[in-house]
């Protein structure tokens, strides 16, 4: 389950950084979850410091600037 979970949010997090989300209707779709389980991920990233925009007239979200989200560990 928790890996479920993290592989819903890096795929949005892969789509956030592309500019490829779509409306929120639609990503909620793509991730196969609810648009409120969406909003919460999405409050949840904010509040981790991720600067997420929705640009009404591309109808997608973006981080306001360069990054990405990044929850796993990975070796160096």
């Amino acid at each position: 389950m928790l890996s479920e979970l993290l592989d819903r949010l890096e795929r949005l997090d892969h789509l956030i950084r592309h500019k490829s989300t779509g409306t929120p209707n639609q990503l909620a779709v793509r991730l196969n979850i609810s648009e409120r389980t969406l909003y919460g991920f999405l409050s949840e990233m904010r509040e981790l410091g991720a600067p997420i925009k929705y640009s009404r007239s591309k109808q997608t979200y973006y981080y306001g600037t360069k990054g990405q989200f990044q929850l796993r560990f990975y070796e160096n």
